[in-house]
């Protein structure tokens, strides 16, 4: 267990009784939108929080400094190895170091309930154990530095649609045997130093107000010592907040404590005794992360975002986490000297992150055309594919370049309702975030982009974000109201002229979808090389996400699918790179379908009716569905790699690093054929009617059709036997040795996972154990798997405890409960 590195907590509870009421109060709310106050009479420095699911993203939402980008949650998990995310977190400690960030705010550890989720992609698992086990490491690495953790969202935080308001109902079996084991496992197992509370309420009371939750479970039962803090702007109240346990208000410095939680503890509503207790665990927070007393000291040499060991890192972690799905007759690992026809708009534009506050601002992006060319060279023709979008996207650097620099990106320059200059900059990312977490002397009253397109043609140029837009192109202008609401009045104009003022919910614009995924508005327009774009707005709430859209403008489907299958047809094998974007795997928005966007399912058939081989690479992190997968050979699931990604699909393409993943998230073969599958509130509440019986569990138990590709399968470039399986039941739980054995050609990473089937028909089928092996070709290796025995038990509502299940049941050792190769009855369970 990780122990606080200089005081105890008496000593902190002596610096707690030297503060006056308003000044604790203070304390217990952010500074900023990212820090917290420091205050000199107790030695206590700054606190600097950072998003971190895919790197350290530091102070800024957007427009900050140059950062690593990870591969994603569901790809690291993939790996199913404590060690990866245990390297992991270390990696974003010194990330974090090289920034002097105390805390990162992660690992997301919320389940993969339904995966129309649209924040699947941040959290690791829909089991509890992998989720639990991988997060627990990954806290190990990332505070072996002093850096703290941050586990989040607590919790039944499984859904996006309506997440400030909805309601989680969930019976309390559910919540402990499920939701809170990954929070209890990292806990025991890691002691991470904070936790987030979620946005949503569960069971009719505010996640931030959860006295049941984080009072009587995670700080009575278990024990906690940590702080728990809000989701930023989840807190709704004083009093009942910090009666439930809540002990930080984020972001700051305004918020609903402040006066009126000096007024509750005045009036007897709160104990000063709650507030000293927050404020204690605050400033054990700040002792372990040297902001306390004397500071901490920043390491001189760290390792460079873009340095050959980052670059060796971040590539074999993400390629070492794609999964094989499909093979036929060994159609991978490519051989060198092959000839492929490359093909998709993910090969070219390959999604490295998902959206929200998992984004990060990484200092380059390695598609999938430009690593596969790197090892094959001309042997690869690269070809375009259809479109994979349906929302309007930021201009990309190679489309513009900056009027004043010169360099590709945009110009942005923000002003005071005066004129004055408030800020100005360069951008590669085409988008500011205005009112969160501005340093600046005043309220930025415009906003203005600039920049000039490089190619001549038809393009798609406009805005987005909520505000008043006055857009020009060479010498056409346009005008552009975006609401909340995502609606848009529009009117060509030469010369400008007013336009409709429409009034506009602060809240709304604050809420996480208007924030993170703004409205916008576009027009397909014919342009000379070099012409200059200008957009101004007004900002409607005085905050809020904006950007400037440009972009070449779509192609007819039919054309580019006629170029890919022409492609297809003289190459040896043709990849297809298809996909998802931001816009489905993305914080605030949920998903409505598992299928492809576009016409990316009629591309595929297309060139696999034409290619002698075909091979299909998925750039998702989240279930997509294959109406192709029996006309193609190989599918090879990519996740969002990172900023290496394209060196990383190549290389586990060509096998030069195995893609040994299995899946983390079972595939249902349709939409709709889940155990759990709606995300939508019905009149706020979102009911939690399967219990414990989410993915792989429900499908066992027949409670939705048989999947597409179940929980923990993946092939790897290799075939196992498996034989003298055993099981020695002495214990506190069951541990199971089998033997494996390569039988392929190539030297590869085996998972032997081992599930629990209980004989009670309410308890579902459940991941005990797992563990891995590594062989070479005809070696055989003696492998010992211990279960957990957190996953033996069972949440008694009657008495309000824990016992032990009952009765007998079976062990299932397998790849995956598609791939079972063994089952042991139990004498006992």
């Amino acid at each position: 267990m990780t122990m606080s590195p200089v005081s105890t907590q008496t000593d902190v509870q002596a610096l707690v009784r030297t503060l006056d009421l308003p000044t604790k109060v203070r304390l217990l709310t952010g500074a900023t939108a990212f820090t917290l106050a420091p205050d000199e009479s107790i030695g206590l420095g700054e606190v600097r929080l950072s998003d971190g699911p895919t790197g350290v993203r530091g102070l800024k939402f957007t427009g900050g400094r140059k950062v690593a980008l990870f591969p994603n949650a569901t790809l690291l998990a993939s790996a199913w190895d404590p060690e990866t995310t245990r390297e992991v977190g270390r990696m974003l400690a010194e990330e974090a170091l090289a920034q002097e960030i105390h805390v990162v705010l992660g690992p997301t550890i919320n389940l993969h309930r339904s995966v129309l989720n649209g924040r699947v992609f941040e959290a690791y698992s829909e089991d509890p154990l992998l989720t639990g086990r991988l997060a627990a490491s990954y806290v190990d690495g990332l505070q072996s530095l002093r850096v703290g953790a941050c586990l989040k969202h607590l919790v039944a935080n499984e859904s996006e649609t309506q997440r400030n308001t909805m309601n989680s109902v969930v019976d309390e079996a559910t919540l402990r045997e499920l939701y809170l084991l990954p929070f209890e496992i990292a806990t025991q197992e890691s002691d991470p130093w904070s936790m987030m509370a979620a946005y949503n309420d569960v069971n009719g009371v505010a996640a931030t107000e959860q006295d049941h939750v984080i009072n009587e479970v995670v700080k009575g039962e278990w024990g906690y010592t940590g702080l728990v803090m809000s989701d930023w702007f989840a807190t709704k109240t004083a009093g009942p907040a910090a009666n439930g346990g809540l002990d930080l208000v984020m972001p700051g410095p305004d918020g609903p404590w402040g006066d009126a939680l000096v007024a509750a503890v005045r009036s007897g509503e709160v104990d000063e005794a709650v507030v000293d207790g927050h404020l204690t665990r605050l400033l054990v927070l700040a002792d372990r992360v040297g902001a306390l007393g004397g500071l901490r000291a920043y390491p001189d040499e760290l390792p460079a975002l873009d340095s050959a060991v980052r670059r060796e890192q971040l590539t074999r972690l993400a390629a070492r986490g794609m999964t094989v799905l499909t093979n036929r007759d060994a159609a991978l690992p490519l051989g060198r000297g092959t000839s492929v026809a490359l093909i998709g708009r993910h090969a070219l534009e390959t999604i490295d992150m998902g959206g929200g506050s998992a984004q990060v601002n990484p200092p380059y992006q390695v598609s999938v055309a430009e690593g596969l060319t790197a090892l094959l060279g001309d042997a690869v023709t690269v070809v375009d594919g259809v479109e994979v979008r349906e929302r309007s996207v930021a201009a990309r650097p190679e489309f513009v370049t900056d009027p004043v620099s010169g360099e590709p990106g945009v110009h942005i320059t923000l002003l005071a309702e005066d004129g004055t200059v408030l800020d100005e900059r360069h951008s590669d990312t085409a988008t500011t975030m205005v009112g969160f977490d501005d340093d600046l002397p005043e309220a930025v009253h415009t906003v203005r982009f600039q920049a000039r397109v490089a190619q001549a043609g038809a393009a798609e140029i406009g805005v987005m974000g909520v505000g008043s837009w006055v857009l020009t192109v060479g010498d056409r202008t346009l005008r552009h109201v975006l609401r909340a609401g995502g609606g848009f009045a529009e009117e060509m104009l030469a010369p400008p002229a007013a336009t409709e003022v429409l009034d506009v919910d602060t809240d709304a614009v604050i809420d996480g979808e208007v924030m993170l995924r703004p409205p916008a508005a576009t027009d397909v327009l014919d342009v000379v090389a070099g012409v200059t774009v200008e957009a101004d707005a007004e900002p409607m709430a005085g905050v809020g996400l904006f950007g400037l859209v440009a972009r070449p403008a779509p192609r007819p489907e039919a054309d580019v699918i006629a170029d890919a299958v022409a492609a297809a047809r003289t190459a040896d094998v043709a990849v297809v790179v298809v996909g998802l974007t931001e816009e489905r795997e993305t914080e605030s928005v949920d998903k409505t379908t598992l299928a492809l966007p576009g016409a990316q399912d009629a591309m595929v058939s297309a060139v696999a009716a034409a290619a002698r081989r075909t091979v299909v690479v998925v750039n998702a992190a989240t279930p997509v569905l294959m109406p192709w997968l029996d006309e193609v050979d190989a599918v090879l699931w990519a996740g969002l790699p990172g900023q290496e990604g394209g060196h990383a699909v190549a290389a586990a393409l060509l096998g030069d690093i195995e893609p040994a993943g299995r899946l983390v998230t079972t595939f249902p073969v349709a939409d709709g054929a889940a155990p759990a599958w709606s995300v939508t509130p019905v009149d706020g509440d979102l009911q939690y009617s399967e219990g414990t019986f989410i993915g792989y569990r429900g499908h066992h138990a027949g409670l939705a059709p048989e999947p597409a590709f179940w929980l923990g399968h993946g092939l790897g470039y290799a075939t196992w036997d498996y034989a003298d399986v055993t099981v020695d039941e002495t214990g506190a739980s069951p541990r199971v040795h089998v033997t494996v054995t390569n039988t392929g050609t190539r030297p590869s990473r085996e998972v032997v996972q081992v599930y629990l089937d209980p004989q009670t028909a309410d308890q579902p089928v459940r991941l005990v154990g797992w563990a891995s092996a590594s062989a070479e070709p005809r070696e055989a290796v003696r492998v010992e798997v211990a279960t957990d025995a957190r996953l033996w038990r069972r949440w008694d509502t009657a008495s309000g405890t824990w016992g032990r299940l009952a009765g007998g049941g079976r062990l299932l050792v397998a790849r995956g409960l598609g791939d079972v190769r063994a089952e042991v009855a139990l004498t006992e369970v």
